[in-house]
């Protein structure tokens, strides 16, 4: 494993970092950017900086595997573990925190015929808890009230799985998914509803194997109309009686 990677990231008063991550980190709180577990980075890390933080991480991630005792030199099993958890973050689990939003093109919804309807999409998010890092396995239903742009159908479905990859709470992830459909489509008039099992409840803790979590999140019409709301939880009442079991 290659030694950290050295920047030249200097300030005006002749400040430098000796790793990456301090130097992105000592950026962000001298920008008053806010870069909690759930939050969004990507203006910071491009791919090439990527690379070198995952090189930084893995060095990390042995030596939490050497704290914990496992011999990552001797057991086969354990062989290029701490590489593996350092790509895995940085491009799976947490992989939102560092790419840029999906790009949503959207389309006309303002001329004649135009649809006037609601619009409930499906969307299995996989995401993670940031109190334990244990996983968070459900589905979104995203609701929204067609208003004079569309985005495309798999665009919502991105734009969940985008906000979920990444460390948070369930009731967290309902809100950013709702605000990030809203800003997509330009309505006001988005509901998101998630159900999904959390894995600091089933795998230690209260050890539950049955501890489906439901969030609900409504603006506008879903939240001032009865009937709209009673129409979004209908529909979604249908997909879960059709979804593949």
């Amino acid at each position: 494993m290659t030694e950290p990677v050295s920047v030249n990231n200097i300030d005006d008063k002749g400040y430098q970092e000796a790793y990456l991550a301090d130097a992105i980190r000592f950026k962000m709180k001298r920008d008053n950017k806010r870069f909690w577990a759930g939050d969004n980075i990507s203006d910071y890390v491009d791919e090439q900086t990527k690379e070198q933080l995952i090189n930084e991480a893995t060095v990390a991630f042995e030596r939490v595997l050497d704290t914990l005792l496992i011999d990552r030199e001797n057991d086969p099993n354990s062989q290029g573990t701490a590489r593996r958890l350092a790509k895995m973050y940085y491009n799976e689990i947490m992989a939102g925190r560092y790419e840029e939003s999906p790009d949503a093109t959207a389309f006309p919804n303002d001329t004649a015929g135009a649809y006037e309807g609601m619009l409930v999409v499906r969307s299995e998010i996989k995401s993670m808890c940031s109190h334990h890092h244990q996983p968070v396995t459900g589905v979104a239903y995203i609701g929204i009230i067609a208003g004079a742009k569309l985005i495309g159908l798999s665009k919502y479905t991105r734009i969940a799985q985008w906000c979920a990859r990444r460390g948070t709470l369930q009731e967290e992830l309902c809100m950013d998914i709702a605000r990030e459909i809203g800003t997509a489509t330009g309505s006001r008039d988005v509901a998101v509803y998630i159900q999904a099992t959390h894995g600091c409840c089933e795998n230690r803790g209260i050890m539950a194997h049955s501890s489906l979590t439901q969030t609900t999140v409504l603006h506008g019409a879903f939240k001032t109309d009865q009937s709209v709301k009673k129409e979004f939880f209908d529909n979604i009442k249908l997909q879960q009686d059709f979804a593949p079991r």
